[in-house]
């Protein structure tokens, strides 16, 4: 579960600039102190037909200086891996790994294997109440368990990329219309455009496909296609 093997899996697939705005400056252009950095990373790939895992990293690192005048690299305080197995449509957790790459106290990596209590568990259903219950305060590692709590949605949005496959990948039509409906009837009540009584869902409800997403049809019209085309028949 090292750094090299994340980068050899993952490869070119996804975008890795950097998700934040530009650093802020103050009123004369000077950049501002920067005091601390957190990031979240989580991939998600397909291990078997109805098998995911879910491979997530939280990092903390101060700038350069701050600790040591003289340092003149980024110090990492924290680095924390999780690996979990999903079983679809369950959503249960069939294996559990957690994994120390840096932290401050010899004596923080006797929590990892209490983490092993995550399998079993549904990380769809109670699932941050349940590991607020299990790992919270002093049964577990602060950054560990909110990284977990940030896995969670990533395992729910992977339904929609295995439905991808009833949609666009020969599946005949009547499949399709059930991969379809399955995908938005997910969204329900999920935020404000999803609401059941909104403006998007009573369309839906009256007969009227969903739409197109936005960032499809941005993207169909960057490579010069009809967004009016998606989702794709398959030959």
């Amino acid at each position: 579960m090292a750094p090299e093997r994340l980068a050899a899996a993952s490869g070119d697939l996804f975008d890795d600039a950097s998700i934040l705005p530009p650093d802020p400056v103050d009123d004369e252009g000077a950049p501002l102190d920067a005091l601390h950095d957190r990031e979240y990373r989580i991939r998600a790939f397909r291990k078997a037909d109805d098998v995911v895992l879910l491979r997530g990293a939280v990092r903390d690192q101060k700038p350069p200086g701050l600790y040591l005048a003289d340092d003149p690299d980024p110090m990492t305080i924290h680095h924390m891996q999780i690996d979990l197995e999903v079983t679809y449509p369950t959503f249960e957790i069939t294996a559990a790994e957690v994994l120390f790459q840096s932290h401050p106290h010899d004596q923080c990596v006797g929590i990892t294997d209490h983490y092993r209590q995550l399998v079993g568990l549904s990380i769809a259903r109670g699932f941050t109440h349940r590991v607020r219950e299990l790992f919270g305060g002093p049964r577990g590692c602060t950054h560990t368990t909110a990284l977990l709590q940030a896995m969670a949605p990533v395992a729910i949005q992977c339904t929609f990329s295995l439905r991808a496959s009833a949609l666009f990948g020969g599946a005949d039509e009547s499949v399709r219309q059930q991969a379809r409906q399955a995908m938005w009837r997910q969204n329900l009540n999920t935020c404000h455009v999803w609401a059941e009584d909104g403006e998007l869902v009573q369309h839906i409800e009256a007969g009227a496909p969903p739409e197109v997403p936005l960032f499809i049809r941005n993207r169909y019209q960057a490579l010069g296609l009809d967004p009016g085309e998606w989702p794709p028949v398959p030959d």
